[in-house]
């Protein structure tokens, strides 16, 4: 693999994050939802409140953010996405991990989109649950533990 700088996203780099969900969402997510899903997914990066209780991590290669994931409280993982001229390269499974070294349970949970269920099941999820559909979001619960 490459070597791609994994780290903690500082506050003023959050908005770049933001920007990359929503692009890498608007190529492989969006097609397959309605159009209230759609908004209700932007809704979510809207809402300042709730971004900012949010832990970002984010994948640099050289200056450019290239990939992204978040957690919220308890350890529930949202907003991990790559851009798509850098999937495929081991950069998820190093946010992943990277991320895991600053949790000492090992245990995590996720809604998974359905382009990701594949993703997460070779990161070791399983689902709990068969896909859901609220508010125009399509998403199969999943769950870790190590």
């Amino acid at each position: 693999m490459e070597h791609y700088e994994i780290r903690t996203l500082q506050p003023e780099e959050i908005p770049a994050a933001v920007d990359l969900i929503w692009t890498v969402f608007l190529q492989f997510e969006a097609p397959e939802y309605p159009e209230e899903g759609v908004r209700t997914f932007r809704a979510l990066l809207d809402d300042r409140e709730k971004i900012s209780r949010l832990r970002f991590y984010g994948a640099f290669d050289g200056d450019v953010l290239v990939g992204t994931l978040c957690m919220r409280q308890p350890q529930h993982i949202g907003g991990f996405f790559v851009r798509a001229d850098h999937q495929r390269r081991g950069i998820g499974r190093a946010l992943f991990e990277r991320m895991t070294q600053d949790y000492e349970k090992q245990e995590y949970t996720v809604n998974s989109s359905p382009y990701a269920v594949e993703i997460y099941r070779c990161l070791g999820f399983i689902p709990t649950k068969e896909e859901q559909l609220e508010d125009g979001i399509r998403f199969t619960p999943m769950e870790y533990r190590r």
